[in-house]
Protein backbone atom coordinates (compact mmCIF):
# COMPACT_ATOMS: atom_id res chain seq x y z
CA UNK A 1 0.00 0.00 0.00
CA UNK A 2 1.75 3.49 -0.89
CA UNK A 3 1.24 6.08 1.53
CA UNK A 4 -0.58 9.08 0.48
CA UNK A 5 1.98 11.80 -0.37
CA UNK A 6 -0.23 13.95 -2.62
CA UNK A 7 -3.30 16.49 -2.21
CA UNK A 8 -5.31 17.83 -4.98
CA UNK A 9 -6.69 21.24 -4.39
CA UNK A 10 -9.45 22.57 -6.98
CA UNK A 11 -9.30 26.77 -6.65
CA UNK A 12 -10.43 27.30 -9.89
CA UNK A 13 -14.09 28.48 -9.06
CA UNK A 14 -15.39 31.72 -9.11
CA UNK A 15 -17.45 31.55 -5.96
CA UNK A 16 -20.47 33.09 -6.64
CA UNK A 17 -22.73 32.28 -3.63
CA UNK A 18 -20.68 34.60 -2.16
CA UNK A 19 -20.93 37.23 -5.02
CA UNK A 20 -19.89 40.20 -4.50
CA UNK A 21 -16.81 39.83 -2.20
CA UNK A 22 -15.33 37.32 -5.00
CA UNK A 23 -15.38 39.30 -7.63
CA UNK A 24 -11.48 40.18 -7.30
CA UNK A 25 -10.77 37.67 -4.48
CA UNK A 26 -10.51 34.35 -4.28
CA UNK A 27 -12.93 32.75 -2.30
CA UNK A 28 -10.51 30.33 -1.01
CA UNK A 29 -8.98 33.76 0.01
CA UNK A 30 -11.82 35.01 1.91
CA UNK A 31 -10.42 35.38 6.06
CA UNK A 32 -11.80 33.49 8.64
CA UNK A 33 -10.58 35.36 11.90
CA UNK A 34 -7.00 35.73 10.99
CA UNK A 35 -6.07 33.81 8.05
CA UNK A 36 -7.40 32.98 4.83
CA UNK A 37 -9.89 29.63 4.57
CA UNK A 38 -7.75 27.64 2.11
CA UNK A 39 -4.81 27.98 4.96
CA UNK A 40 -6.90 26.10 7.19
CA UNK A 41 -7.43 23.36 4.88
CA UNK A 42 -3.25 23.40 4.26
CA UNK A 43 -2.80 23.01 7.49
CA UNK A 44 -4.93 19.80 7.93
CA UNK A 45 -3.47 18.38 4.97
CA UNK A 46 -0.11 19.00 6.72
CA UNK A 47 -1.10 17.66 9.93
CA UNK A 48 -2.15 14.32 8.00
CA UNK A 49 1.17 14.16 6.47
CA UNK A 50 0.73 15.76 3.05
CA UNK A 51 3.95 16.51 1.15
CA UNK A 52 2.93 18.17 -1.95
CA UNK A 53 -0.01 19.89 -2.89
CA UNK A 54 -1.04 20.89 -6.56
CA UNK A 55 -3.30 23.76 -6.69
CA UNK A 56 -6.06 23.98 -9.59
CA UNK A 57 -5.72 27.03 -10.63
CA UNK A 58 -7.79 29.70 -13.17
CA UNK A 59 -7.30 33.18 -14.45
CA UNK A 60 -7.65 35.59 -11.66
CA UNK A 61 -6.60 33.30 -8.49
CA UNK A 62 -2.78 34.54 -9.10
CA UNK A 63 -3.78 35.86 -5.01
CA UNK A 64 -3.69 31.80 -4.47
CA UNK A 65 -0.21 31.39 -5.52
CA UNK A 66 1.71 34.92 -3.87
CA UNK A 67 -0.05 34.32 -0.79
CA UNK A 68 2.29 31.05 -0.21
CA UNK A 69 5.40 32.94 -1.98
CA UNK A 70 7.86 35.16 -0.42
CA UNK A 71 7.03 38.63 1.04
CA UNK A 72 10.44 40.27 0.59
CA UNK A 73 9.27 43.71 1.78
CA UNK A 74 6.61 42.85 4.12
CA UNK A 75 9.63 40.10 6.18
CA UNK A 76 11.76 43.08 6.05
CA UNK A 77 9.23 45.70 7.54
CA UNK A 78 8.67 43.49 10.17
CA UNK A 79 12.29 42.84 10.74
CA UNK A 80 13.53 46.40 10.90
CA UNK A 81 10.24 47.54 13.44
CA UNK A 82 11.65 44.86 16.17
CA UNK A 83 8.22 43.12 15.56
CA UNK A 84 9.45 39.25 16.02
CA UNK A 85 6.63 37.40 16.74
CA UNK A 86 4.48 38.29 13.78
CA UNK A 87 7.71 37.36 11.88
CA UNK A 88 8.25 34.44 13.07
CA UNK A 89 4.23 33.90 12.78
CA UNK A 90 4.62 34.32 9.19
CA UNK A 91 7.21 32.42 8.59
CA UNK A 92 6.00 29.38 10.14
CA UNK A 93 3.22 29.40 7.51
CA UNK A 94 5.88 29.61 4.81
CA UNK A 95 5.56 26.51 2.82
CA UNK A 96 9.17 24.79 1.51
CA UNK A 97 10.56 24.72 -1.47
CA UNK A 98 9.20 22.70 -4.19
CA UNK A 99 6.44 21.53 -2.39
CA UNK A 100 3.47 23.53 -4.09
CA UNK A 101 2.40 23.03 -7.81
CA UNK A 102 -0.45 25.33 -9.66
CA UNK A 103 -2.30 23.84 -12.32
CA UNK A 104 -4.19 26.05 -14.58
CA UNK A 105 -7.92 24.94 -15.61
CA UNK A 106 -8.65 26.71 -18.37
CA UNK A 107 -12.12 26.03 -19.12
CA UNK A 108 -14.55 25.31 -16.13
CA UNK A 109 -15.66 22.24 -16.71
CA UNK A 110 -16.58 20.94 -13.70
CA UNK A 111 -14.82 19.03 -10.35
CA UNK A 112 -13.58 15.99 -12.33
CA UNK A 113 -11.92 17.78 -14.64
CA UNK A 114 -10.05 20.01 -12.71
CA UNK A 115 -8.83 17.18 -10.64
CA UNK A 116 -7.60 15.33 -14.12
CA UNK A 117 -5.57 18.45 -14.53
CA UNK A 118 -3.27 17.33 -11.80
CA UNK A 119 -2.74 13.94 -13.58
CA UNK A 120 1.27 14.33 -14.72
CA UNK A 121 1.98 15.47 -10.85
CA UNK A 122 -0.15 12.39 -8.80
CA UNK A 123 1.58 9.99 -11.69
CA UNK A 124 1.23 6.68 -10.46
CA UNK A 125 0.82 8.04 -5.96
CA UNK A 126 -2.60 7.65 -4.86
CA UNK A 127 -3.86 11.30 -3.49
CA UNK A 128 -5.98 13.00 -1.69
CA UNK A 129 -8.60 15.77 -2.53
CA UNK A 130 -9.76 18.49 -0.41
CA UNK A 131 -12.34 21.21 -1.46
CA UNK A 132 -11.11 23.94 -0.22
CA UNK A 133 -14.54 26.10 0.36
CA UNK A 134 -14.84 23.10 3.07
CA UNK A 135 -13.70 24.02 6.71
CA UNK A 136 -13.96 20.71 8.99
CA UNK A 137 -13.17 21.59 12.68
CA UNK A 138 -12.19 18.74 14.96
CA UNK A 139 -11.38 18.37 18.91
CA UNK A 140 -9.19 15.28 17.93
CA UNK A 141 -6.51 14.85 14.84
CA UNK A 142 -7.92 17.18 11.30
CA UNK A 143 -10.50 15.03 9.20
CA UNK A 144 -7.78 13.92 6.26
CA UNK A 145 -5.44 12.15 9.56
CA UNK A 146 -8.51 10.70 10.84
CA UNK A 147 -8.87 9.34 7.33
CA UNK A 148 -5.38 8.45 7.33
CA UNK A 149 -5.53 6.03 9.51
CA UNK A 150 -8.65 4.57 8.22
CA UNK A 151 -6.57 3.84 4.75
CA UNK A 152 -3.52 2.65 6.38
CA UNK A 153 -6.38 -0.13 7.86
CA UNK A 154 -8.73 -1.22 5.01
CA UNK A 155 -6.63 0.86 1.81
CA UNK A 156 -8.42 1.67 -1.30
CA UNK A 157 -10.06 4.42 -1.86
CA UNK A 158 -11.71 6.73 1.25
CA UNK A 159 -14.59 8.99 1.09
CA UNK A 160 -15.33 11.20 3.85
CA UNK A 161 -18.98 11.51 5.59
CA UNK A 162 -20.96 12.94 7.99
CA UNK A 163 -24.48 12.14 9.51
CA UNK A 164 -27.14 14.60 8.73
CA UNK A 165 -30.67 14.69 9.82
CA UNK A 166 -33.33 13.05 7.85
CA UNK A 167 -35.32 16.50 6.85
CA UNK A 168 -31.54 17.80 5.09
CA UNK A 169 -30.77 14.35 3.29
CA UNK A 170 -32.11 15.68 -0.21
CA UNK A 171 -30.09 18.68 0.00
CA UNK A 172 -26.46 16.11 0.10
CA UNK A 173 -25.04 13.65 -2.07
CA UNK A 174 -25.34 10.67 0.15
CA UNK A 175 -23.49 7.21 0.48
CA UNK A 176 -24.59 4.01 -0.15
CA UNK A 177 -23.26 1.11 2.21
CA UNK A 178 -22.59 -2.40 0.65
CA UNK A 179 -24.22 -3.96 3.78
CA UNK A 180 -26.34 -2.65 6.88
CA UNK A 181 -24.52 -0.16 9.17
CA UNK A 182 -23.33 -2.33 12.59
CA UNK A 183 -21.49 -1.05 15.33
CA UNK A 184 -18.86 -3.11 14.04
CA UNK A 185 -18.96 -1.35 10.31
CA UNK A 186 -20.24 2.19 12.21
CA UNK A 187 -17.08 4.26 11.40
CA UNK A 188 -15.36 2.38 8.45
CA UNK A 189 -18.24 1.56 6.13
CA UNK A 190 -17.77 -0.34 3.07
CA UNK A 191 -20.03 1.05 -0.26
CA UNK A 192 -20.89 0.44 -3.31
CA UNK A 193 -22.88 3.40 -4.50
CA UNK A 194 -22.98 7.55 -4.10
CA UNK A 195 -26.95 9.05 -4.80
CA UNK A 196 -26.91 13.20 -5.15
CA UNK A 197 -29.64 14.64 -2.98
CA UNK A 198 -32.29 12.19 -3.05
CA UNK A 199 -35.71 12.15 -1.40
CA UNK A 200 -35.67 10.91 1.84
CA UNK A 201 -37.52 8.02 1.31
CA UNK A 202 -35.28 6.95 -1.78
CA UNK A 203 -32.03 7.59 0.48
CA UNK A 204 -29.75 4.59 0.95
CA UNK A 205 -28.29 6.49 4.24
CA UNK A 206 -27.98 9.92 5.32
CA UNK A 207 -23.91 9.90 5.33
CA UNK A 208 -23.48 12.89 3.43
CA UNK A 209 -20.08 13.14 1.35
CA UNK A 210 -18.02 16.39 3.11
CA UNK A 211 -15.33 17.73 0.49
CA UNK A 212 -12.87 15.27 1.74
CA UNK A 213 -11.60 11.94 0.01
CA UNK A 214 -8.52 9.29 -0.40
CA UNK A 215 -8.73 8.35 -4.27
CA UNK A 216 -6.02 5.46 -6.50
CA UNK A 217 -4.53 7.11 -9.26
CA UNK A 218 -6.75 4.53 -11.69
CA UNK A 219 -9.26 7.30 -11.38
CA UNK A 220 -7.43 9.66 -13.87
CA UNK A 221 -7.64 7.09 -16.41
CA UNK A 222 -11.56 7.06 -15.74
CA UNK A 223 -11.39 11.10 -15.85
CA UNK A 224 -9.79 11.32 -19.35
CA UNK A 225 -12.77 10.20 -21.01
CA UNK A 226 -15.49 10.75 -18.83
CA UNK A 227 -18.67 12.19 -20.22
CA UNK A 228 -19.97 15.22 -18.78
CA UNK A 229 -23.15 14.87 -16.56
CA UNK A 230 -25.39 16.50 -14.09
CA UNK A 231 -25.01 20.22 -15.54
CA UNK A 232 -23.34 19.71 -18.59
CA UNK A 233 -19.82 19.05 -16.67
CA UNK A 234 -17.04 16.47 -15.65
CA UNK A 235 -18.20 14.85 -12.25
CA UNK A 236 -16.10 13.31 -9.72
CA UNK A 237 -18.79 11.32 -8.60
CA UNK A 238 -19.31 9.87 -12.47
CA UNK A 239 -15.94 8.62 -12.42
CA UNK A 240 -15.70 7.68 -8.71
CA UNK A 241 -18.59 5.53 -9.61
CA UNK A 242 -16.98 4.08 -12.59
CA UNK A 243 -13.47 2.76 -10.45
CA UNK A 244 -16.04 1.24 -7.66
CA UNK A 245 -16.43 -1.69 -10.08
CA UNK A 246 -13.41 -2.17 -9.78
CA UNK A 247 -11.69 -1.00 -6.59
CA UNK A 248 -13.05 -1.28 -2.67
CA UNK A 249 -14.01 2.27 -1.31
CA UNK A 250 -15.05 2.97 1.96
CA UNK A 251 -16.83 5.89 4.00
CA UNK A 252 -15.18 7.15 6.59
CA UNK A 253 -17.46 9.10 9.55
CA UNK A 254 -15.09 11.47 10.62
CA UNK A 255 -15.16 13.37 13.93
CA UNK A 256 -15.58 16.73 13.58
CA UNK A 257 -17.79 19.82 12.22
CA UNK A 258 -17.96 20.87 8.94
CA UNK A 259 -18.42 24.46 7.11
CA UNK A 260 -19.50 25.62 3.98
CA UNK A 261 -17.47 28.58 3.66
CA UNK A 262 -18.79 28.99 -0.19
CA UNK A 263 -22.22 29.87 0.92
CA UNK A 264 -22.81 33.19 2.78
CA UNK A 265 -24.35 31.31 6.15
CA UNK A 266 -21.80 28.67 6.05
CA UNK A 267 -19.04 31.32 6.31
CA UNK A 268 -20.13 33.38 8.65
CA UNK A 269 -20.43 29.94 10.98
CA UNK A 270 -17.02 29.53 10.17
CA UNK A 271 -16.18 32.89 11.21
CA UNK A 272 -18.22 32.28 14.65
CA UNK A 273 -16.58 28.96 15.10
CA UNK A 274 -12.85 29.47 14.56
CA UNK A 275 -12.96 32.50 16.74
CA UNK A 276 -14.45 30.76 19.49
CA UNK A 277 -11.51 28.41 19.90
CA UNK A 278 -8.82 30.79 18.68
CA UNK A 279 -5.86 31.31 21.31
CA UNK A 280 -5.47 34.83 21.36
CA UNK A 281 -8.84 36.22 21.11
CA UNK A 282 -11.07 33.18 22.42
CA UNK A 283 -12.51 34.57 25.26
CA UNK A 284 -13.64 37.25 24.12
CA UNK A 285 -15.22 36.19 20.75
CA UNK A 286 -17.36 33.86 23.07
CA UNK A 287 -18.33 36.95 25.29
CA UNK A 288 -19.19 38.97 21.83
CA UNK A 289 -21.12 35.93 20.46
CA UNK A 290 -23.54 35.54 23.87
CA UNK A 291 -23.75 39.31 24.15
CA UNK A 292 -24.89 39.36 20.33
CA UNK A 293 -27.54 36.66 21.08
CA UNK A 294 -28.75 38.13 23.93
CA UNK A 295 -29.68 40.97 22.25
CA UNK A 296 -31.15 39.45 18.99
Amino acid sequence: MKPVKKAVLPVAGFGTRVLPATKTVPKEMLTVVDRPALQYVVDEAIEAGIEHFVFITARGKIAISDYFDTAYELEDALQRKGKTDIYNRLKAKQPREGTMSFVRQQEAKGLGHAVWCARDIIGDDPFAVLLPDVLIQSDVRSCLAQMMEAYHEVGGNIIAVDPVPDERVSSYGVIKPKDPVTAKTKTIIPMDGMVEKPALKDAPSNLKITGRYILQPELMGLLKDQAAGAGGEIQLTDAMARLMKTQEFHAFVYDGQDYDCGSKLGYFEAVMAFARIHPDIGKDARALIRKSAEQA
